[in-house]
């Protein structure tokens, strides 16, 4: 597995991964399009000719906060995810950010789990974050150091 950067031709299959994982709450392919015009940092895992999964990042004002990540089921508990977010951390702190952030779903604790081996701590909730389902998000951030 390696990871490189989205590319627009690969926004069809980041939209078919996100029904498969996400159902009603999937991203569009506009706002994937919209996230590559805003030049936020992405990058996809790839094997092969497949894509594993995906993550962003948006920087502003020497904060960033993690748009998403997702892993396809079938290559979860690879490794996949931790290479994906150690890619956004490192982009972050490239950048100059004194922190990183991110919202993850109340009841995804194995994505959770994942976000504390990395020193993420949980701050706060937006209660219904996530429609149409009405979930709940955990907001977690960590500090980055130079």
């Amino acid at each position: 597995m390696h990871l490189e950067r989205l590319r627009w031709w690969h926004i069809d299959r980041l939209v078919a991964i996100e029904r498969e994982l996400f159902g009603a709450e999937a991203w569009s392919a506009g706002m994937f399009w919209s996230e590559l015009a805003a030049r936020h940092h992405y990058r996809i895992a790839v094997e092969g000719d497949e894509i594993l999964g995906y993550a962003g990042l948006a920087v502003a004002d020497g904060e960033s906060w993690v748009n998403n990540i997702a892993v396809r089921g079938c290559a979860q508990r690879r490794g996949v995810g931790a290479a994906l977010l150690e890619d956004l951390m490192a982009e972050a702190m490239r950048r100059g950010c004194r922190s990183i952030a991110l919202e993850v779903a109340t009841d995804n604790h194995a994505a959770q789990a994942m976000y504390d081996r990395y020193g993420f701590e949980g701050v706060g909730v937006r209660r219904g974050y996530y429609q149409p389902s009405n979930k709940d998000a955990l907001i977690m951030i960590r500090p980055l150091s130079d």
